[in-house]
């Protein structure tokens, strides 16, 4: 058994999403979204450095010793699947280590709008999930290509860094494969995905403008393409699409997004206060022609209001959301209130008087 392993265990006994293990502390669990302290001594850099090499491939020690961090799949048989990061900090080598669920739970099951297993269903097109880290993007993407797997009869390519949750076959083919290990970059993959045959492409996270650019190519030659941006709506999520190329090819990826979107989900990570635990709140974009022509025209400031009046498509604001939660008593005032975008429809549940304290700091 690795020395690792009784906090693995801790980490499922306890809920917990998240567990930091750095020279100098003690170790940490993430519960519910909050860092406790484990009853543990206080972690010296030899002992830990100890234990991460002992649960990690050679080829990851290697990688880490020469660039200083490194991400990579961990599987303890019997126990659970972790996305673990090594780094170096000021007093010595970190890690975190993120508990990746062995089920895949549905969208049902996670509370998510039905509407999301209709985008499983696509001919074709780009769906992208966004928000924050940590606000529960790669769970949704996995719930979302588990329906696909278990209702279409298709070939699916996963291009992931590192593989998180893993699909084993049911009616689909799938093929997972992780950046570093079996591809160079997410660029790569995704050039060499188009002569794979697929009828899926899942991109762990648009990063730059190439694997962008691969991304819409698929999206518009007849394949369905699902990924990830850390982005905090669905306006800000096709402004930094387009934002990211040259300014002369702005128009020509402004009619290419417009072709081939054809929802976006952001979503925003709640702590429940009605019982232990956390909820996401959703945004949901679909691409109706109104959004298109948004889209082309370049006026993405209008999508919020077509988003408010879009509701007979499946169509959700943030704040809307965030609304129902706060009226089912499932979430704070002062968290609805910090994390909404309209922090005004949330001033009458303010009971605090020092509303400085939930505002963002100005500048």
């Amino acid at each position: 058994m690795a020395k690792l392993d009784p906090f693995f265990k801790l980490m499922l006994d306890t809920g917990a999403s998240d567990l930091h293990l750095s020279t100098g502390n003690p170790p940490l669990l993430r519960v519910h979204g909050d860092l406790q302290r484990v009853k543990y001594k206080v972690l010296e850099e030899e002992e830990l450095r100890e234990m991460l090499y002992e649960v990690a491939p050679e080829e990851v020690i290697k990688k880490f010793e020469e660039e200083g961090d490194v991400d990579f799949g961990l599987e303890i048989p019997g126990l659970a699947r972790f996305r673990a990061n090594y780094f170096r900090q000021r007093k010595g080598i970190a890690a975190a280590f993120r508990l990746i669920p062995t089920k895949i739970k549905t969208i049902e099951e996670l509370g998510l709008p039905s509407i999301l297993n209709k985008l499983a269903l696509l001919p074709k097109g780009l769906v992208l999930v966004t928000g924050p880290t940590g606000s529960g993007k790669s769970t949704t993407l996995a719930a979302i290509i588990d329906y696909a797997n278990r209702m279409r009869y298709d070939h699916i390519i996963t291009i992931e860094d590192p593989i998180e949750f893993v699909h084993e076959p049911k009616n689909c083919l799938i093929n997972q494969r992780e950046v570093g290990i079996h591809t160079k970059s997410f660029a790569s993959a995704l050039r060499s995905a188009l002569r794979e045959d697929p009828d899926i492409i899942m991109v762990g996270e648009m990063r730059d403008l190439e694997t962008i650019s691969l991304a819409l190519e698929a999206a518009l030659t007849g394949h369905l393409v699902f990924s990830t941006l850390h982005t905090i709506s669905a306006s800000k999520t096709v402004d930094r699409i387009i934002e990211i190329f040259p300014p002369d090819q702005q128009a020509q990826v402004r009619s290419s997004l417009a072709d081939s979107l054809k929802a976006i989900i952001s979503q925003t990570m709640f702590k429940r206060v009605d019982r232990p635990g956390r909820i996401v709140a959703t945004e949901i974009l679909i691409a109706t022609p109104a959004v298109r022509n948004l889209i082309r025209e370049n006026k993405t400031y209008q999508i919020p209001s077509v988003i408010q009046t879009g509701r007979k498509y499946g169509m959700m604001s943030l704040d809307d959301c965030i609304m129902d939660y706060l009226k089912k008593g499932w979430i704070s005032p002062e968290e609805a209130f910090i994390k909404a975008i309209d922090k005004t429809r949330f001033l009458p549940f303010i009971q605090t008087k020092d509303i400085a304290d939930f505002t963002e700091i100005p500048g």
